[in-house]
């Protein structure tokens, strides 16, 4: 059985004040369930989030890394760097990264490598935008990303790695891709696994689902046997919201 895994990725968002609050308030919420819950909060705030959510069952992680050890990186955090507050995951790939920033599968291979190797579990981000769904152009995107960030990736290594998949047009619009077009799209991926690597690690890899996630719809979400968990932005910035998600993940 797949763990279920919550991920609050809190963006570009709060002080560091509201920051510490919401993570004690998600470190009450996670209780001793059968969930795994991560935040994700912006750099700047990961020592005080950690801080605050000691002792509890929830595991901090960081919106993106370098893969370079060290060096002249202006503006760029290592994996290093995020073990040493005690990180444990790391979100690559976020549409946001490919789409605003200009990230190629290529950087991104890069850092997931770079992460494996430093004892961080990543969570690889996939999805199409709108023109690329309505050309039904969804898997061959899908596809294309899931390949070019994987490159040689192993079987093994896989056993460390998250896949998120979050439609573009579903992220920060109100709209959510419905149960059955996500079951659909996770399905595939398994598939891809399958292909890729083995059965083994196509029925072992997590696969969340990113993209207006909120208490309204967690519930039907989560119970699609291909979706383990949801990669939460705006539900995940107050306490009361996420800790309703965590529980649907956990019903």
């Amino acid at each position: 059985m797949r763990r279920p895994l919550i991920a609050g990725n809190w963006k570009m968002n709060l002080t560091r004040d509201e920051a510490v609050n919401l993570a004690r308030g998600v470190g009450a919420a996670a209780g001793d369930g059968e969930v795994d819950v991560l935040v994700c909060p912006t750099f700047v705030h990961l020592e005080g989030v950690i801080s605050a959510v000691e002792g509890s069952k929830v595991a901090v992680g960081g919106q993106d890394v370098y893969f370079e050890s060290n060096g002249a990186f202006t503006g760029e955090t290592s994996t290093a760097m995020l073990g040493d507050l005690g990180c444990q995951y790391v979100i690559l790939g976020h549409s946001e990264r490919r789409n605003v920033i200009g990230e190629s599968d290529k950087l991104i291979n890069q850092k997931l490598h770079a992460a494996l190797a430093a004892g961080l579990k990543p969570i690889l981000c996939v999805g199409e935008l709108l023109e690329q769904r309505e050309a039904n152009e969804t898997m061959a995107v899908v596809k294309s990303q899931l390949d070019g960030s994987l490159e040689n990736v192993t079987a093994e290594q896989m056993a460390n790695v998250v896949i998120a998949y979050e439609p573009v047009w579903a992220i920060g619009t109100g709209k959510t891709a419905s149960p059955e077009q996500a079951q659909e799209v996770h399905a595939d991926l398994r598939s891809l696994l399958a292909t890729r690597y083995n059965q083994e690690v196509s029925d072992g890899v997590r696969i969340l689902y990113g993209g207006s996630v909120k208490p309204a719809n967690a519930a039907d979400l989560m119970a699609c046997p291909d979706i383990d968990g949801a990669l939460v932005g705006g539900a995940a910035l107050k306490a009361d919201s996420f800790a309703e998600i965590i529980a649907a993940a956990g019903a």
